[in-house]
């Protein structure tokens, strides 16, 4: 089985050949899609009217803030346009897809943060209400094994359902590494828009896990959380972790031969 995880559209900087990639992988494997979708919920929270906030982490990390409305435009985009929009690609080459998001059938609980510390304009730490962002507590997968074996494949949005059933925005990287860790995956495979974790302008082909988790604090932002989503996917029991550019031609099929990507073991 293999779960893979791309931006939130399916054309926009990705190579039109991955298409041929998935129809040949669910000819002799099971597939998994899980998709982001940021830039397209800022788009069309902006037209709505309603300001997007970013705020920044005291190590660095830019991230959306999100508060209830947000994650009601949140959710309306991520499995109202940009999930139909993949399961309309598939199915235009004859693959049969359901777009589901970690709400339907509780797949994915998370739990909410209740506090957020960011760093203001002024660089300095304060503390604010954590909005409805969650961090994935536990992923059911009965309903994407239902699908998979009636032949669908299931094409996930990064949206959970919190402890009091409220929806809660998560990382779709560590959703991605959540739903393989709880598939027991062969592979998961992150495609961005880079061939893979690049330390001092070299790719970095391979990497043992306890090498990965070394070299974390040493790595951007990005491609952090990609190399961090990886390493909660083998620690969960997942064979492989990939990181690979979707910009090539057959990006998966290039991942899955190793070729120009990062190899996490």
């Amino acid at each position: 089985m293999i779960v893979v995880k791309i931006g939130g559209s399916i054309v926009e900087g990705l190579n039109p050949s991955i298409l041929d990639d998935f129809s040949e992988l669910v000819g002799k494997d099971k597939l998994v899609i899980v998709h982001g979708g940021g830039k397209d919920v800022t788009e069309t929270a902006n037209k709505m009217g309603k300001e997007q906030t970013f705020i920044v982490s005291p190590d660095g990390k830019r991230s959306r803030y999100t508060d209830k409305e947000t994650a009601m435009i949140y959710t309306m985009v991520m499995s109202g346009k940009i999930s139909k929009n993949i399961t309309t690609m598939l199915e235009s080459r004859g693959m049969l897809s359901v777009g589901i998001t970690g709400i339907d059938g509780e797949m994915i609980r998370a739990d909410r943060k209740k506090k957020l510390i960011i760093l203001n304009e002024k660089g300095r730490k304060m503390v604010i209400e954590g909005g409805y962002t969650g961090k994935v507590s536990r992923v059911n997968p009965h309903l994407i094994n239902s699908l998979l074996s009636s032949g669908f494949i299931p094409v996930i949005s990064p949206i959970a359902l919190g402890e009091d059933f409220e929806f809660l925005n998560i990382d779709g990287d560590r959703a991605a590494a959540n739903v393989a860790g709880a598939l027991k995956a062969d592979v998961v495979i992150f495609i961005t828009n880079v061939k893979g974790l690049l330390m001092e302008d070299k790719l970095v082909t391979n990497l043992s896990l306890e090498n990965a988790k070394n070299l974390l604090p040493k790595i951007g932002p990005g491609m952090e959380k990609k190399v961090l989503a990886s390493i909660e996917a083998l620690s969960m029991g997942v064979k492989k972790a990939i990181i690979a550019s979707g910009s090539v031609q057959n990006p998966i099929r290039m991942a899955l031969d190793n070729k120009d990507c990062t190899v996490i073991t």
